[in-house]
């Protein structure tokens, strides 16, 4: 549906910006659709394979890059962040170096930002509609073919790091992504430039060497990848680096130097559920399928699936501390129904000498 050409657009951009603010999100920009440089980009990564079994990256051609094609009227991009980390978590290295423990990625905390997230931008879309009247639009958090770094590098929220995470100047790189695509032709702001420099911590960090170059990630070595997105077996040369990371991983991002800017979240339902900011890894390994679907209600680790979650935590299991409790837990679901957990806590059990 066309719009009016009596509407100032400048102010009206000024005053999206000022109610998502006021919806909780930490900033916003808009951008325009032109994403001809990331389509070729995407379509190198594609063709190396990089995406291991994430057929959805490929499945949608080139409507990921192009927004008017996924969304017909499309002119431009509200893209909208929100912080993530809540106060008080544990410090992630503290967990991360006491292998008794799970890690798990601190996006995953919390209620599923997914939902979250979609609601705020229905809420700004209604403002918008009470100041314009009908105009086109769709919300999107992670839920369809879009390169939301990448419209979010255009309006202005942070630039794309070596290893891929968008960064920004004044809060580093722990927050969300949404888009409200939109046929409002508003002013688009200043693409954010680049701030890497010569560091290279993430690269060196990563514990399975997934970010094979600068802007270059390798999906099937990365941890979130391996305890996410991959079905069956996680290759046994990649379970030991995986540590105690059960559900994601945030070492590239907790060694980036911009992160001393991160801000805490003032979303309340990020805040952490069931005490997973630090759990004992034999504690999760005795839930029940009804335990973790209960326990995860709501929540991205539902995400990984039973089966997923039983199999990342026997990894972490046979890379902890050799103990006797650790052994009872191991050994209990030896003969578990599911043969590719079985798989992986027979690998646990050879690490102990069993």
């Amino acid at each position: 549906m066309s719009v009016s050409s009596s509407i100032d657009y400048a102010s009206l951009a000024t005053q999206i910006k000022q109610w998502a603010r006021e919806l909780g999100f930490a900033d916003v920009g808009v951008a325009g659709i032109d994403l001809a440089d990331d389509e070729a980009y995407l379509e190198r990564w594609l063709a190396e394979g990089h995406h291991g079994e994430m057929d959805y990256m490929a499945r949608h051609g080139r409507r990921r890059s192009r927004p008017a094609e996924l969304e017909p009227g499309t002119l431009r991009v509200i893209s909208v962040r929100m912080d993530y980390v809540p106060p008080g978590t544990p410090n992630a290295w503290d967990v991360i170096h006491d292998r008794e423990q799970a890690y798990i990625a601190r996006y995953a905390l919390g209620r599923d930002y997914h939902k979250v997230m979609r609601n705020r931008l229905q809420k700004l879309a209604a403002k918008i509609e009470e100041r314009v009247g009908d105009f086109r639009y769709r919300a999107y958090v992670d839920s369809a073919p879009v390169l939301e770094k990448a419209i979010a590098r255009n309006a202005g929220l942070g630039w794309i790091g070596k290893h891929t995470v968008l960064i920004n100047k004044r809060a580093g790189s722990y927050f969300f992504l949404g888009e409200l695509y939109t046929d409002l032709p508003l002013p688009v702001d200043e693409p954010a430039s680049a701030h890497c420099g010569s560091c290279r911590r993430c690269i060196d960090v990563c514990p399975t060497q997934a970010i094979v170059g600068p802007y270059r990630l390798d999906a099937r070595k990365c941890i979130s990848y391996l305890t996410i997105e991959l079905k069956g077996s996680i290759p046994v040369e990649l379970r030991e680096p995986m540590g105690n990371r059960v559900f994601g991983c945030d070492d590239c991002q907790l060694v980036c130097p911009w992160n001393k800017f991160a801000q805490e979240a003032t979303e309340p339902d990020f805040a952490p559920r069931h005490s997973l900011d630090g759990p004992k890894l034999v504690d999760l390994f005795a839930w029940s399928e009804q335990e973790f679907l209960s326990r995860t209600e709501g929540m991205a680790i539902r995400r990984a699936g039973y089966e997923g979650w039983l199999r990342n935590i026997a990894v972490g299991l046979g890379n902890a501390p050799t103990s006797d409790e650790v052994i009872a837990a191991i050994e209990a679901r030896a003969d578990d129904p599911s043969p590719v957990v079985r798989e992986h806590v027979a690998w646990a059990r050879e690490r102990h000498g069993r």
